[in-house]
């Protein structure tokens, strides 16, 4: 298993709220047959890519604008 730094992932996010959202909507797309954006071996947990992807900076999040 690899070692995924917390302070890495909330530096990325900025809070553990929106980290937390971002990688569990993110392990629900790779779950429905999303593709992955890192070389990760074989088996390994969606919620793990989905971290991986958060620290390489493949994945981003959009704050909507309230109405």
């Amino acid at each position: 298993m690899q070692d995924i730094a917390i302070d890495k992932l909330i530096a990325k996010t900025g809070s553990i709220f929106k980290l937390v959202v971002l990688a569990s909507r993110r392990a629900q797309e790779l779950s429905a047959e999303g593709a992955r954006l890192v070389e990760i071996p074989i088996g390994t947990k969606v919620a793990t890519i989905a971290l991986q992807e958060i620290i390489e900076g493949k994945i981003s999040y959009k704050i909507k604008e309230k109405k």
